[in-house]
């Protein structure tokens, strides 16, 4: 089994962030399983698994989320994308910045992003919105090593799976210095703005880039959008942000392992 390493401390996560995803963990669609309650909380997220090992090794692609799987969610870019959503919406709608942020909350839970629901109750062009949001300082994001060596010893193709833009997802993998490890990055334009976790992109993903799902594993941060990858048949690896990890039980019942740090766990699992 493969145990993840600590090698550093994280800040407490948002208290916004934290609520959004107790919010996630506990809708109707999505079962919860514990794990061993014996033992602390990193060890039981780093144990916890539902499949064999040689799932991992054997996998011919690696689907990756992009915001908060490849780095750290306590870099916290979420707050400024948030933060321009709503000067965004309030602009856009004409109305006040409060309002803004509850019907960007809103659009987010009952549409999957803000972007989709903006553009389904309001007709609104999506490349305007896109640019604007993601015009964020990245300042946060830094080079890592250790995401890189694991990723150059981790067999198998890789890709990038996003709700955001191709250009966002460029800037974040080389403020990581990781850019040259993707063959592919399949994003919401692409997706015709159908986001995850609704089933389209991902049967869309499969066709493009000729994936089998039993021998496909996909990394995110958000569980819920790993229920229709479990349901194709892929293995799953939930990235817990900090803002569940002291949530023990908070396990849902499509995710075959729990990850609290990325790069560590890729590092032990290809060490070996």
């Amino acid at each position: 089994m493969v145990e993840g390493i600590v090698l550093r401390d994280e800040s407490p996560p948002p208290p916004a962030l934290k609520l959004a995803y107790v919010y996630i963990l506990n809708l109707p669609g999505v079962k919860r399983k514990s794990v061993f309650p014996a033992t602390s909380p990193l060890i039981m997220a780093m144990k916890q698994t539902s499949t064999p090992k040689y799932r991992l090794i054997q996998a011919e692609c690696w689907v990756f989320d992009l915001d908060n799987t490849l780095y750290p969610s306590t870099s916290d870019l979420f707050s400024q994308v948030d933060q321009r959503m709503t000067r965004f919406i309030a602009d856009f709608l004409d109305m006040s910045l409060p309002e803004a942020a509850e019907l960007r909350r809103t659009y987010y839970l009952e549409h999957g992003t803000t972007l989709a629901g903006l553009m389904a109750l309001h007709g609104m062009h999506p490349e305007a919105f896109l640019d604007y949001v993601h015009d964020i300082d990245l300042t946060a994001v830094t080079p890592d090593p250790v995401l890189n060596q694991a990723l150059s010893r981790l067999p198998g193709r890789k890709v990038i799976f996003t709700n955001g833009p191709t250009n966002h997802a460029v800037r974040i993998l080389e403020r990581l210095s990781i850019s040259h490890h993707f063959e592919d990055i399949y994003d919401i334009v692409g997706a015709d703005y159908i986001p995850k976790p609704k089933p389209e992109p991902y049967d869309a993903l499969m066709r493009r880039c000729k994936l089998k799902p039993s021998l496909t594993v996909m990394v995110e941060d958000l569980a819920r959008n790993l229920i229709p990858a479990a349901e194709m048949g892929m293995t799953t690896v939930w990235v817990r942000p900090a803002a569940v990890r002291e949530q023990d039980d908070l396990v849902p019942a499509h995710v075959d392992h729990v990850v609290d740090y990325l790069a560590q766990w890729l590092g032990a699992l290809t060490a070996e």
